[in-house]
């Protein structure tokens, strides 16, 4: 009867879905080892949530694939598509040289060593980096208000206290 309990309490159910916590699948696969029971209806389950998931699939329509595929290719620079020769090389040269050289690195020349940036994106970082000094200011100022509103709490509940002992 506890195994029927446990069933019933919808754990399977969670489980299946992918929202059960580490406890609950730590326990619940202790449990499926432990009693065939369990595994049963666990696998029961499985099959019929993906019958439920097939028979409520919704077909996308006639055309979907193909504008996906155009999507793609327009996206995706396309090479020439005609076949490439490769030549044999010497087997007793290194794979990696050629006429004395070695291929293994590409030399890369740059002009400077800055980073260039599209004049609206530098208007932005500033508005950006004054945004964040502004708010900087702002969590600051409300942080001392804070501090020096807690203090004046504190100095008010010492004079409640010291007036409730006068009394």
């Amino acid at each position: 009867m506890k195994t029927q309990q446990y069933i019933d309490s919808g754990i399977l159910e969670t489980f299946v879905l992918g929202a059960a916590s580490e406890e609950e699948v730590k326990e619940l696969l202790y449990m499926k080892a432990k009693y065939p029971e369990i595994s049963e209806a666990l696998q029961q389950l499985e099959i019929d949530m993906e019958k439920l998931a097939r028979d409520l699939a919704v077909e996308p329509p006639s055309g979907t694939w193909y504008k996906i595929a155009q999507e793609i290719n327009a996206v995706i620079p396309h090479q020439d598509a005609s076949p490439q020769v490769f030549n044999r090389r010497d087997s007793r040269k290194r794979p990696d040289t050629e006429n004395g050289k070695d291929n293994q690195y590409i030399e890369v020349e740059g002009e400077s060593s800055h980073m260039r940036l599209h004049k609206a994106w530098r208007w932005i970082f500033a508005a950006v980096f004054v945004l964040g000094k502004i708010f900087l200011a702002f969590a600051i100022y409300f942080y001392l208000e804070n501090k020096h509103t807690q203090q004046q709490i504190q100095e008010m509940r010492t004079e409640i206290r010291e007036l409730k002992n006068k009394k």
